[in-house]
């Protein structure tokens, strides 16, 4: 669906997006992830055919977004993290001017209706927009990023603003949205990407530094597969099950944990999964599992151990076999500030 190849943004001797590729899939929800400078927005700037590139392609659906640019753009949907809103206008006239600056072909009435109760602001269709809670706003953004139903959405930071039950809701529209739209989601909320995206993208001062899905980073980064066991049964009688399962390399008794039940650390043979044999041992002498965890790190650990200042990055390979990225970022100038103004202009576009 989408091809970005060899992308580069340069302003002057600083490059704010340093020779990125990937690809996204039809149908793929993707993490989009890195601190702020990293050259996300610009990036999704460039994708959008709201900044040009300084070297290499962006293609959406077959068409160039340079090349082909009407055709290419009738193909996106884009959320900016502020969204392009005409405060002066109520929801119903925005929805109804963005409907005919996209030159949407389906029926006006029915489609807006459809997209404001799949986003739910049908309760404030008729008010105008600067009185309305940030996280409606919010809501109308994503509106107008689905009008006219494009293949590609590029959301940036879709659930700002948004309170705890608004944000569970977004989340699972966004996975909804994911059934028939190509969906490119950045965020700083970690666990919220973890629970969205089938896969991630980290890019650290303009780099591509890892292409994965979050499980697989999580495996390929961790250097300890240990389990954690918290089992209601005998202690000594636990640990002699645990010991003889298949692959068992040792088991660690942790202690009581609670009431009755006893804590157990498992390592097993690497690629090795106990789990499920475990499960059926332990069932059979009536022995529960309370509680089950990985030492594997979390997209949180991972984030941060690629993006830090003292580790530049390190590559890594998707499942389909994409060739090694380069195993360190580019050394930008100490001052960020040339990528840094180009985030925040990209952001308010």
């Amino acid at each position: 669906m989408l091809e970005v190849k060899n992308l580069t943004k340069a302003y002057g001797e600083k490059r704010a997006v340093d020779d990125i590729t990937f690809t996204v899939n039809r149908g793929e929800i993707l993490g989009f992830l890195g601190p702020n400078g990293a050259g996300k927005s610009t990036t999704m700037n460039i994708i959008t055919g709201y900044l040009s590139s300084s070297e290499g392609t962006v293609t959406v659906d077959g068409h160039d977004i340079l090349g082909d640019p009407i055709k290419a753009k009738a193909k996106i949907g884009y959320l900016p993290e502020h969204p392009p809103l005409y405060l002066d206008m109520t929801v119903r006239e925005y929805l109804d001017f963005m409907f005919d600056l996209k030159k949407c072909k389906l029926p006006k009435k029915a489609h807006i209706a459809e997209i404001c109760e799949l986003v739910k602001i049908t309760d404030v269709y008729q008010r105008i927009i600067k009185n309305l809670s940030k996280g409606y706003r919010q809501r109308v953004g994503l509106a107008q990023a689905l009008l006219g139903n494009p293949d590609l959405l590029i959301l940036d930071e879709p659930t700002v603003g948004l309170d705890p039950k608004q944000i569970i809701e977004i989340r699972g529209l966004i996975k909804k949205l994911g059934e028939k739209h190509t969906v490119i989601l950045s965020s700083h909320i970690l666990p919220e990407v973890q629970a969205v995206c089938e896969r991630v993208i980290v890019i650290n001062k303009g780099k591509l530094v890892a292409d994965d899905t979050p499980d697989n980073l999580s495996h390929a980064m961790s250097t300890d597969h240990k389990l954690t066991v918290r089992v209601d049964g005998p202690e000594d009688g636990v640990y002699q099950l645990l010991r003889g399962l298949p692959s068992m390399v040792e088991v660690q008794k942790l202690g009581v944990r609670e009431g009755s039940a006893y804590e157990y650390s498992l390592e097993a043979e690497p690629e090795a999964d106990v789990r499920r044999e475990m499960f059926k041992r332990l069932a059979d002498r009536g022995w529960p599992i309370l509680a089950l965890r990985s030492s594997e790190l979390s997209l949180e650990d991972i984030f941060l151990s690629l993006t830090s200042d003292d580790k530049p990055g390190i590559a890594l390979q998707d499942e389909a076999g994409q060739e090694e990225l380069s195993k360190s970022a580019h050394e930008l100038a100490d001052s960020l500030d040339g990528d840094a103004g180009a985030e925040e202009n990209g952001g308010e576009a």
